[in-house]
């Protein structure tokens, strides 16, 4: 259970959940209502009784992330019991609220705590995928590298009873050469983990993670400015991973494959080196025009096994481009998709777990720009527009025709405190992705409260 939780507390204090309408004859309101409270979202009442508190009032927020302002915004030390309000986005919120990373540096104070609902499992089942997912994005790279990313899958792997390797060395350089070029230049040596769980004749859903741990831009070298959050570089593969342990906890009707390729692009005598040519997985030769992108290298290898799988659909999630960034800001994921069902079921299912995406279009216009004059393509194009399209252009050549795909160029962090969403890590996307899922394949809300 998670730490801001508390299986049963027996002096734990009613929390109602009201709206603007109707909570006048709550025990206390006249109070409230004497000091300024008026149920609106987010407002928050604590209701006085003999030498202490005898309650709250909390105006019922428009999503869940709107109850994440509880956890602080209630004094330290107190257990409450939800009154009212939906007990999935309740507890999911009070959760995500909750949240801080602690590895280093012990926080301010602990967070007040909530006995769940009924009807909550669920939610804490996702709250604590997202947890995970958050805790790695946030973990320094001296500490996550390759292999303490593998690490983590092998951990969710056998929390759920699910299968698990980690290919390296000779059969990564052979069976995956584009991730190992990308990794060869660091010391921490590259590496794919492969998680697999489900019945054999479930749907296969295979989802691809983008797991560079640290990138200094290779050869090709970030400025200073550029490489500050470059330990969330990884944040793709965390979403994937945790997108993953949710579908898991949930007990989906599905087959699983999770692909994590986990490097670090670094630079020494060992690393690939512009207009280098390399040879992918598919057999596609690739130009280097620039090192810096090479994220999508390692994407490569990963959709190119997981297609060979024949999955009912694919998924990668990958921090891939600035471009997306300025299109669509930090909260919204660029969605390219080549199945309009699929896209359909991923934008639906943003929607329901108030957790947006938006598509943009995989346009074959500008696919003759990724042409080399020495190789089958180049990883980027000569032209500075259009980045994030360009980039989904390189992907969608290593997915086979008729295998519905989706890719999500996603920013995994917060950049300042908001209510359920604290500064740092964030698993952007992993909501959305997985009430899509379950929205294409038929199997619904009972993977997402």
């Amino acid at each position: 259970m998670l730490p801001c939780l508390v299986p049963d507390a027996a002096q734990a204090l009613p929390l109602h959940v009201v709206t603007p309408e109707g909570w006048e004859g709550l025990p206390g309101a006249g109070f409230a209502k004497a000091s300024g409270f008026a149920g609106k979202p987010g407002e928050i009442a604590l209701l006085p009784g003999g030498d202490g508190i005898a309650g709250a009032l909390f105006g019922a927020p428009r999503m869940a992330e709107g109850y994440g302002a509880l956890p602080f915004g209630l004094p330290e030390g107190t257990s409450w019991t939800l009154m009212g309000g939906d007990p999935g986005q309740a507890t999911l919120g009070w959760c995500l609220g909750a949240y801080r990373y602690t590895r280093f540096k012990a926080g301010k104070r602990p967070p007040a705590r909530l006995v769940p609902p009924a009807g909550g499992a669920g939610a804490e089942a996702l709250a604590t995928a997202i947890w995970r997912a958050r805790d790695l994005i946030n973990t320094p790279a001296n500490h996550l590298g390759p292999a303490e990313l593998a690490e983590a899958v092998g951990e969710v792997a056998a929390a759920h009873g699910a299968r698990f390797r980690v290919i390296e060395g000779d059969a990564l350089r052979t069976g995956f050469p584009a991730i190992h070029a990308v990794g060869q230049g660091s010391p921490r040596a590259p590496r794919v983990a492969v998680l697999e769980w489900g019945a054999e004749d479930a749907p296969l859903v295979a989802l691809c993670g983008k797991g560079v741990c640290f990138d200094t831009g290779g050869l090709d070298l970030k400025p200073p400015s550029g490489m500050l959050r470059m330990k969330k570089d990884m944040g793709g593969a965390a979403v994937m991973l945790g997108l993953a342990e949710a579908l898991m906890a949930a007990k989906a009707p599905i087959r699983l494959l999770l692909l994590v390729g986990a490097v670090e692009n670094s630079v020494s005598g060992d690393a690939f080196r512009p207009l280098d040519v390399i040879r992918t997985r598919k057999g596609l030769t690739v130009e280097i025009g620039n090192t810096d992108a090479e994220g999508r290298l390692v994407l490569s290898d990963l959709l190119t096994y997981a297609g060979e799988q024949a999955p009912k659909l694919i998924l990668n999630g990958c921090t891939l481009t600035g471009a997306a960034r300025v299109a669509l800001g930090p909260d919204l994921p660029a969605l390219f998709c080549n199945d309009d069902g699929l896209a359909e079921a991923l934008l639906a299912g943003g929607l329901e777990a108030s957790d947006p995406l938006w598509r943009l279009p995989l346009h074959d216009g500008y696919a003759g720009w990724l042409d080399s004059g020495i190789a089958d393509l180049n990883n980027v194009a000569a032209r500075p527009m259009a980045g994030a399209v360009v980039a989904a252009l390189f992907l969608k050549r290593f997915v086979p025709e008729g295998i519905p795909w989706g890719h999500l160029d996603l920013y995994a962090w917060n950049d300042s405190h908001r209510p359920g969403r604290p500064e740092g890590g964030e698993a952007t996307g992993l909501r959305a992705a997985l009430a899509g899922i379950g929205g294409f394949l038929g199997f619904g809300k009972q993977s997402h409260p």
